[in-house]
């Protein structure tokens, strides 16, 4: 297998090497051809290669070296396979030479004879006609359709190859430009009427019905869901089966995709984020910090979708055919597909139980050959049921073009962080300030660290090291280590699970104290602070993000500590600017108890291996059914029910490029050196915290002359966690031996010994 695995690598580099040979080949022929026609020094072979081009194709001779030039470079990014491509390229051109020549008809001979034939030639090397190939084949075409004939055939011939080509509708390109002659006439018309100060009633009365007719939209959704003229569009199958011609018939709808309930809180959320605004526009002028450049990311490549409409129709029949087999009377009513799924939504005839399909479910993915599928029933603010159903072949989703997006640029938000694309293929963003805290969980390799990733670079592209702080907690030790160094780190990544505890318990002190600058200076949260400061031009305080790796880990170390400053954070933290992430690979409910899970509303489902372990994360089932690879179901704090997401991905390559970008403007001891202080402090004086049982303890041990956690537990009646501390806290002292398999430890202190020492026990 390696030898044949070698030799088809070689023969692939040998095929690319003789590729771009050929290439370098035609563009440098491409080359020639121009600078001899510019008249430039080319010697003898240029003033040949001239009049040869000149006399047989006259001025459209010009033209000729550019396509030869644009052929060589598809050629070399491998784009010249298609045989229509080089073929529509031809007829194009070709086509150009005899509308050329019959627009100059008259120096076309009537008669072929060598006289003719010497005297066009000469001509077309002066620039006159359409030279010798053009004036033949403009005879011939003259003689064939006539004049009119010809130019009709040959002008509809070069619109088939230029939309072969550049694979543009002509209708839309018919319909973007009425757009824009229509823009640009309003612009040149209300410009003149400014001018000379005409009010323009015409347009009042129509932005009065707009106005009119968008509170209209807010409280019908019925009528938005027939609306095709707003911007967010996307396109839907809509089709019937009441015979095999309504497939073939079927077309395609575009129906907008906005909900009027989610319309009216994104405006409301926009009001509320005007304090944000003001304070971002505050730090930024304090800070040097540059926004990483886009292109340090990768594009997404663009994949052919040309049979996707037939196997699409394909599935809906089948799926229509299915459900009539069991006793099932519906109908596909809309296909929306997305970068992994495609969801079919079906409307049930009256009657029909919803029960009743969610059942089929096995038996749908059987005559779908579908590897899982997976039934919402009912789709939110839809009389349908979704079935969705995973795509044969794949479309990526990079972190880039959803950075890309409008929504993500126009967030005013410095906590927008990107998620991916949902089924409609629409990008998706959420706001850390508004959900407040989250919880992720899935299986191993489902995508929670590329997730994480995710998040973290997008603050990274929106907010300043004075706007937002990061803390991270990575018991892995090997995730998030590479974020060491950035200037948005308060203190460096956390990675011993026992000095998490520590960086909890040093935010739940940072969050006391931000509780008391608010009461001081009368405010209720960190932007009312911050707002207040700014106008004293007074220091404000950075949002902090609190981001868990690895809950599981921080658990079985200290459950009691992490757990309560979890809670405490989770509670009160939301107003003082301060956002927990938690992620986790074990979703047991003794990592995600219910007291984490009542103060963390906002959460995110990877593909988990049983329905059990969905029900912790979202208290409902639908994880296990997910596909992994950053299929994730996005339930964030007062959604009805979670929205399925394709994670946007982001390779450890571009984040190293990220990251030594931002490290690149950071000094050379960027962390907070009092935050580290008080959380070393505070690790050790919870490393040298004596339990008020110890001495009792040791005086039990050494009177019986037995040391065993079960003992101590018995006698002084604690579990068995403080038991076993209480044990290592004497084996650290030499007073009991270590732990030697199933024997006892050895007592190694006498009651004399132990008289002596007592005073220097702590």
């Amino acid at each position: 297998m390696g030898r044949k695995t070698r030799k088809k690598n070689k023969a692939n580099q040998k095929s690319k090497l003789k590729n771009e040979i050929i290439s370098l080949f035609i563009i440098s022929i491409g080359i020639l051809i121009l600078i001899s026609l510019q008249n430039k020094s080319t010697g003898e072979l240029g003033k040949f290669i001239k009049s040869a081009l000149m006399g047989l194709l006259s001025v459209p001779a010009h033209l000729l070296p550019y396509i030869i030039i644009l052929l060589g470079i598809f050629s070399m990014i491998g784009k010249l396979s298609d045989k229509k491509l080089k073929l529509s390229i031809g007829l194009m051109y070709i086509g150009y030479v005899i509308v050329y020549s019959i627009y100059t008809s008259e120096y076309i001979p009537s008669k072929i004879s060598f006289q003719n034939i010497k005297l066009v030639y000469e001509q077309g090397i002066e620039g006159i006609g359409g030279g010798l190939l053009g004036s033949i084949l403009a005879g011939i075409s003259i003689r064939l359709l006539g004049i009119n004939g010809s130019y009709l055939v040959i002008i509809t011939m070069m619109i088939i190859s230029f939309i072969i080509i550049t694979r543009i509708s002509l209708v839309d390109l018919v319909r973007k430009s009425n757009k824009i002659i229509i823009k640009l006439f309003y612009l040149i018309k209300n410009s003149i009427m400014e001018f000379i100060q005409i009010p323009n009633i015409k347009e009042e009365r129509r932005k009065s019905k707009k106005e009119k007719s968008i509170i209209i939209k807010e409280n019908t959704v019925k009528s938005l869901e027939h609306n095709v003229d707003l911007e967010e569009k996307i396109k839907i199958l809509d089709f019937t089966r009441e015979t095999d011609s309504d497939f073939k018939n079927m077309n395609d709808i575009e129906e907008d995709k906005v909900d009027a309930k989610k319309q009216l809180a994104i405006d409301s959320e926009d009001e509320n984020d005007v304090e944000d605004i003001q304070i971002h526009i505050k730090n930024s002028t304090k800070s040097d910090y540059k926004i990483p450049d886009l292109n340090l990311l990768k594009n997404n490549p663009v994949l052919s979708t040309k049979d996707d409409k037939k196997e699409i129709l394909h599935k809906a029949k089948v799926l229509e055919e299915t459900l009539e087999n069991f006793g099932v009377d519906a109908k596909v009513i809309q296909v929306s597909k997305g970068p992994t799924i495609t969801r079919y939504e079906i409307q049930p005839s009256p009657g029909v139980k919803v029960s009743k399909i969610v059942g089929l479910s096995d038996d749908i993915a059987l005559n779908l050959a579908a590897s899982n599928i997976r039934i919402e029933a009912p789709i939110p603010g839809k009389a349908a049921v979704g079935i969705e159903i995973p795509n044969e072949n794949i479309s990526p989703v990079t972190i880039k073009e959803v950075l890309e997006s409008d929504k993500f640029v126009n967030s005013n938000s410095k906590l927008t962080f990107v998620l991916g694309k949902d089924i409609t293929g629409n990008p998706i963003i959420a706001d850390l300030a508004k959900m407040p805290h989250m919880l992720i969980a899935g299986a191993t390799g489902s995508g929670k660290s590329v997730c994480i990733n995710t998040l973290i670079t997008s603050i990274l592209y929106k907010a300043t090291p004075e706007e937002v702080k990061l803390l991270l907690i990575d018991p892995k030790v090997v995730e998030l280590n590479n974020y060491n160094g950035i200037p948005h780190l308060l203190i460096p990544v956390v990675t011993d699970p026992k000095k998490a505890s520590s960086a909890l318990n040093w935010a739940v002190q940072e969050m006391t104290n931000r509780y008391k600058y608010f009461a001081e200076n009368s405010v209720r949260d960190i932007n009312s602070y911050n707002e207040k400061m700014k106008n004293e031009s007074k220091e404000t305080l950075p949002k902090i993000i609190i981001i868990i790796d690895e809950l599981a880990d921080l658990m079985m170390v200290a459950p009691g500590q992490v757990e309560d400053g979890i809670c405490r954070l989770a509670q009160m933290a939301r107003a003082a600017g301060i956002h927990l992430i938690v992620a986790t690979q074990r979703p047991s409910v003794d990592v995600i108890t219910g007291v984490i899970k009542a103060n963390i509303p906002s959460r995110i489902a990877f593909s988990v291996s049983s329905q059990a372990d969905s029900r912790t994360i979202l208290d409902m089932a639908g994880a296990e059914k997910l596909l992994g690879k950053g299929d994730m179901l996005f339930y964030p704090v007062g959604a009805a029910k979670p929205t399925r997401i394709q994670g946007a991905f982001i390779s450890d390559e571009e984040v190293e490029k990220v990251v030594s970008f931002v490290k690149e403007q950071a000094v050379s001891n960027n962390y907070e050196e009092d935050i580290i202080d008080k959380f070393e402090s505070s690790y050790l004086q919870e490393q040298d915290s004596v339990d008020e049982l110890l001495k009792d303890a040791i005086e039990l041990v050494v009177d019986t002359q037995q040391a065993s956690i079960s003992m101590l537990q018995r006698r002084f009646r604690i579990g068995y966690n403080r038991a076993a501390r209480l044990i290592d806290a004497m084996e650290e002292r030499n007073i009991v031996g270590q732990h030697v398999g199933s024997k006892p430890r050895q007592v190694l202190l006498s009651k004399e010994e132990l008289e002596n020492i007592k005073s220097t026990i702590k």
